[in-house]
């Protein structure tokens, strides 16, 4: 007999309702019943497409044995990290504080009724293996410890509110009583040096294995880089893109990027596929094409996108969540071969090219029975040994690839995710977008505008934002991410087709997104509303993770919007979030890249274009595509548009003007495209 889980939305929630444990969602009837039957909590946060999660869930979740002592000892909630990141930060923070160990998932944590953590872990096999202490055995000793050591527990508990109430950043650093002082590009200098210093010289990327993507921090770099003519800075783009593009990380045949590499060298990933990781990647191999135009980049963005619109794009027009790791409670099975599977498909030719280039020439590289795919040897070389030409040579894999795809299509597909996030939708349209103007793709630019629309229908009520949807149902208080990351989108949208409800709608974004998120006392976003549920601790976070700092990306976008439509609100919002974040970014500042962005454009203000008028804007703009302007907003505004704020409501003459501002340092009208690009890619003063 199904569970209550069977009625919620999360698709990972669901997938936990036919255990036999007594599953409560979280909420205050499960948090009631703790309190009423004075039990302690048992928290479980996952996500779907997470490994070890299911791992644990056929190891115990789904054992009578287990279930029998988690309901009799516990009030058991299950809570989707993807739909609730609030809770997720709240104790993923108190697990650390507790074990001063890494967290991770799926994240075990003993609550009393109150919510708060006195014990936890991450990860507990059934039995006690491997030093882990087994999870039947840990229960009862969990159990006994809540009733018997009360104040022991209590003393904890409050050493614990109190590390969580600590405010970050320290409160005052952002206090508009404060003197404002002028804000310093040194964070800038010791980022970039930060990060020169853990790049790996030999196979790119941050540090070792694992080896995570880390587009917010590359994108960064990829600014400093431009700006500053440093070889070095765009020599770590260069060697990470191309490593991750040939590697296993990459779905060589279907497209799209696994979660992280385990190994140092980009081979073996964990073989989930998220949607929030190949957003911010399409932004950023499409920034590098224009910067670096190798056709690898090239190819890299359009195997991506096609993967995003065949499996991740609803018939709705929302972007589902994720992939799984596993299909057949395997990991990664569904994309490795044996070489015999490989011969069946190709032909002779075909393999002499792909055997060689994939690597199935060597040994097998994943648990020593299987290839799973990566570029082995450049085609080139492997041309050159056949003694044809690179174009045969691409000819023949590219024919290879496209058997190998449609050979693995009958396999059993990994699970898909298909809850639509807010925040996770807004990075994809924002990466389709910046795609569609980097390589003018316009069915790129029509599957961002889908997402966004279906956003506005179905997750945009009343003037708010709601955080999930799945079965025709939305729900939730959205998050900081969700406001943020959006308006972004918008942003991005605007410049390659713009629309004057997206400007509207965008202005109430931000509006909404100021009132409702921003700490009015010291500056800055809280991850959550004000009017929200009523948890242990407020989380208020500059640090870029797995996704873009929800400060630094609110920031950047409330400053652009600012100078946009001329509303110092938003600008002097932007500013008090620097002014707050100060300390973190004299700290460590390399983890805080995104804020350095908005850093950035507080030091010089983003350049506006707005072009205006003839038939050929269309073309100046396809033209101002072709740079990397990363400091640079350009709009043409198409004749008859009503209700322009006046920053933007420039004459439409018959034939193109544009006009150009910084901050409050405008430009006499331009009438020719090549003094425009001449304009926009100087310098700033």
């Amino acid at each position: 007999m199904a569970n209550r889980l069977a009625r919620q939305t999360s698709p990972y929630l669901q997938q936990h309702a036919d255990n036999p444990v007594d599953w409560h969602a979280w909420g205050e009837e499960a948090l009631n019943l703790a309190r009423e039957q004075d039990k302690p909590i048992l928290l479980s946060i996952g996500y779907s497409a997470c490994h070890w999660c299911h791992v644990m869930a056929h190891e115990s979740f789904e054992d009578a044995a287990v279930a029998a002592v988690m309901n009799e000892l516990f009030v058991n909630i299950k809570v989707d990290r993807e739909e609730r990141p609030d809770l997720d930060q709240i104790y993923q923070t108190a697990h650390a504080l507790l074990t001063r160990r890494n967290g991770g998932w799926p994240l075990t944590m003993f609550l009393m009724p109150d919510q708060t953590p006195f014990f936890g872990g991450t990860y507990f096999p059934k039995t006690a293996r491997h030093g882990m202490p087994g999870f039947l055995d840990l229960m009862p000793q969990v159990a006994a410890a809540y009733h018997q050591k009360r104040a022991e527990i209590e003393h904890q508990n409050e050493a614990l509110r109190a590390a969580l109430a600590q405010p970050t950043p320290p409160e005052g650093a952002g206090d508009g009583e404060a003197p404002a002082a002028a804000p310093s590009p040194a964070p800038l200098d010791e980022a970039l040096r930060e990060l020169k210093r853990i790049f790996d010289e030999t196979d790119g990327g941050l540090g070792g294995a694992p080896k995570f993507p880390h587009p917010a921090e590359f994108e960064f770099c990829l600014r400093r880089a431009v700006g500053l003519n440093d070889d070095y800075a765009l020599g770590m783009l260069r060697l990470t893109l191309t490593r991750m593009a040939e590697g296993g990380i990459h779905d060589q045949l279907g497209g799209g990027f696994c979660r992280y590499s385990v190994d140092a060298h980009w081979t073996i990933p964990h073989f989930e596929k998220m949607l929030y990781d190949n957003g911010p990647l399409l932004s950023l191999y499409s920034d590098l094409w224009l910067v670096e135009p190798r056709p690898l980049y090239a190819r890299t963005v359009a195997d991506t996108a096609a993967w995003v619109m065949r499996e991740m794009q609803s018939p709705e027009g929302g972007y589902y969540s994720s992939l799984d790791a596993d299909s057949e409670h395997v990991e990664g099975k569904f994309y490795v071969w044996t070489a015999g599977d490989i011969k069946a498909v190709l032909s002779a030719e075909e393999y002499a090219v792909a055997a060689p280039c994939y690597g199935l020439d060597a040994p097998p590289n994943f648990e020593g029975r299987h290839w799973h795919l990566r570029v082995s040897k450049p085609l080139a070389v492997v041309a050159g040994r056949l003694a044809i030409s690179v174009e045969q040579a691409q000819a023949l894999l590219d024919a290879a690839r496209a058997k190998l795809l449609a050979a693995r299509e009958p396999r059993i597909h990994p699970g898909r995710d298909e809850k639509i996030l807010t925040s996770w939708n807004a990075l994809m349209a924002k990466g389709m977008a910046r795609a569609a103007r980097a390589f003018n793709r316009p069915e790129l630019l029509a599957s961002a505008r889908r997402a966004i629309e279906f956003i506005r229908a179905a997750l945009w009520r009343n003037g708010r934002l709601l955080a999930t949807y799945k079965d025709g149902h939305a729900h939730l208080n959205a998050y900081l991410d969700d406001y943020a990351f959006l308006l972004d989108a918008l942003l991005e949208l605007m410049q390659h087709d713009f629309r004057i409800e997206d400007l509207n709608w965008a202005r109430d974004i931000a509006t909404t997104l100021l009132d409702q998120f921003e700490d009015r006392a010291h500056g800055g976003f809280f991850f959550v509303s004000h009017d929200h549920e009523r948890l242990i601790h407020r989380a208020k976070s500059g640090q870029d993770n797995a996704t873009p700092s929800g400060n630094g990306i609110a920031g950047l976008a409330l400053n652009r919007l600012g100078h946009l439509i001329g509303e110092p609100r938003f600008i002097e919002a932007t500013e008090r979030t620097v002014r707050a974040f100060r300390p973190a970014l004299e700290r460590q500042a390399s983890a805080h890249t995104t804020l350095c962005a908005v850093l950035e454009e507080q030091l010089a203000p983003p350049a506006i274009a707005v072009l205006r008028g003839g038939a050929d804007a269309a073309m100046w703009q396809r033209e101002i595509n072709t740079r990397y302007l990363p400091h640079t907003l350009v709009l043409a505004i198409p004749a008859g548009v009503a209700g322009l704020p006046a920053v933007l409501d420039k004459p439409a003459t018959a034939a193109v003007n544009a006009w150009v501002c910084r901050g409050v340092t405008c430009l006499p009208p331009i009438a020719g495209c090549a003094e425009l690009l001449g304009v926009l890619t100087a310098p700033a003063a």
